[in-house]
């Protein structure tokens, strides 16, 4: 028998491990509230069924990869003529992760050692060292051409491929605008795109039912993840074009979302009080979230240069959010009221916005209140980092203004104002709701300094200090592209 002073230790080491053991359920219980998993929290995943079903065959993901690194569909052949096996499973739900290990704090190696045990290394590519519109021209075009010359798994793993991107809102835009040129080129199906979400934000994660981030301290979260990417259903996001003009002697630092072209096919149906200059810059894009001007703008510029000069301070989403509301503070969001008149630094003083309605092709003018500092159009329900600033509507309040609920499938933007001082904080704490101006499916803003000799302007993240002219207008046009993005539901 033990002596009492073991049989204490005994009890005592117990009572260490059942209180670790409580500590550890009561962190988990708070990761599952606080970063939205309580769906995932159910879910029990066998390993070994998971990587059968997620896992593309040696010589076809090899293939792909060849093809890739060689910018050549037919970089990958000898992978193909070395199969003498006639009997190759094809997966079920065959799947490529894209990581961006700048997300999260730079923790994209760690999720990549996770994966690996599901996946094979070349279905995880790194954002840092391949572009996707590769994988979509030669990865993809290898197992079109291969399933053409009649290799039936390649022809089902073509038509059931599956993409994950581990990163964030503006991560996942740029991997959807790429797989989007599958539609100017016919060759469809698009793969469908899950999310693991590593930004800030996250708000194109919340808006499908992902993770509102990602709980490094779970270490089972990637297999159900991944489990729900592969059984998830298919749903639907509009994507919008955005074109931008401006005086030709103005520069601009534009971010890599937006690409410059030759000729502008900005509408000039709209009533102006002016003559176009003779020399333009034009650049065209595409966002999924938002598309803003203003004090939010300002201080998003704010914080991406510091990130960008002091990449050490900006060590992961909590760190991010810190340092984002010390900007939103020092930029006179909050303090306006007290530090100026708050008018003088109201969007009326520079910017007109005419709007199309549903079945119309006329361009209406909206008024835009003498107080209002950001103006938001907005495509998702989800807007800085989970907020819902045009919220949930009634349905009286709706038919007076002749509004319909909104949706990310739906053909309109809500386009809402934030105004001065505490407004902004109340709409983001989610306490009210912004001050609603319209919904449309086309908008047309047109700048001209004064006074400002510069605005700000962000799109999905991205943003950039936009100069202005006296006596020329710089113009935005958005609209809807005519196809739409499949998106993979985490609920």
């Amino acid at each position: 028998m033990s002596s009492p002073s073991t049989q204490g230790e005994s009890w005592s080491t117990a009572s260490s491990l059942i209180s670790a053991g409580l500590a550890r359920s009561s962190s988990m219980m708070g990761s599952i509230r606080t970063y939205g998993l309580t769906s995932l929290a159910t879910v029990r995943v066998n390993k070994e069924a998971l990587r059968v079903k997620l896992l593309i065959p040696q010589h076809i993901r090899l293939a792909m990869v060849d093809s890739i690194k060689n910018k050549d569909v037919d970089g990958g052949d000898r992978h193909f003529e070395l199969v003498t096996s006639e009997t190759i499973t094809c997966p079920e739900a065959p799947m490529i992760i894209f990581i961006n290990s700048r997300s999260g704090g730079r923790q994209g190696p760690e999720l990549k050692d996770r994966l690996l045990e599901l996946l094979s290394e070349e279905q995880i590519l790194d954002l840092q060292e391949m572009d996707p519109n590769d994988f979509v021209r030669y990865g993809l075009g290898c197992l079109e051409k291969h399933a053409n010359n009649g290799d039936a798994c390649a022809k089902e793993i073509r038509e059931k491929i599956r993409v994950v991107v581990a990163g964030g809102d503006g991560t996942v835009g740029w991997v959807l605008g790429c797989l989007a040129g599958l539609h100017k080129t016919s060759q469809e199906p698009v793969p469908p795109v899950a999310i693991i979400p590593l930004g800030t934000g996250n708000d194109l994660a919340r808006s499908f039912g992902w993770v509102s981030a990602f709980p490094f301290s779970w270490k089972s979260l990637s297999k159900r993840i991944l489990h729900r990417a592969a059984n998830g259903p298919i749903c639907r996001l509009d994507s919008w074009q955005v074109t931008l003009e401006m005086p030709a002697s103005k520069a601009v630092d534009i971010p890599h979302t937006l690409k410059p072209i030759e000729v502008c096919e900005v509408d000039q149906s709209s009533e102006t009080d002016e003559k176009a200059p003779q020399k333009v810059k034009c650049y065209e894009g595409v966002f999924y979230n938002y598309f803003s001007i203003g004090m939010d703008a300002q201080v998003a510029y704010g914080f991406h240069s510091l990130r960008n000069e002091k990449p050490h301070l900006a060590q992961g989403p909590i760190s991010n959010k810190i340092i984002y509301s010390g900007y939103g503070c020092s930029q006179g969001w909050f303090l306006a009221p007290c530090a100026s008149d708050p008018t003088l630094r109201g969007l009326k003083n520079i910017l007109r916005i005419h709007i199309q309605k549903v079945n119309s092709t006329e361009w209406v003018q909206v008024p835009i209140h003498k107080s209002v500092r950001a103006i938001v159009a907005l495509n998702l329900h989800n807007y800085g980092s989970g907020r819902n600033p045009w919220g949930n509507l009634r349905q009286e309040y709706l038919d007076k203004k002749g509004f319909v609920v909104a949706n990310v499938d739906d053909g309109l933007l809500e386009i809402f104002g934030l105004k001065q001082g505490w407004h902004a904080s109340f709409v983001m704490a989610d306490l009210i709701s912004a001050k609603h101006i319209a919904q449309a499916t086309a908008i047309r803003m047109e700048l001209r300094g004064g006074e400002w000799k510069d605005s700000f302007m962000q799109m999905d993240g991205e943003p950039w200090k936009q100069n202005l002219s006296k006596k020329n207008s710089t113009t935005v046009e958005i609209k809807r592209m005519p196809y739409q993005s499949t998106m993979i539901s985490g609920e």
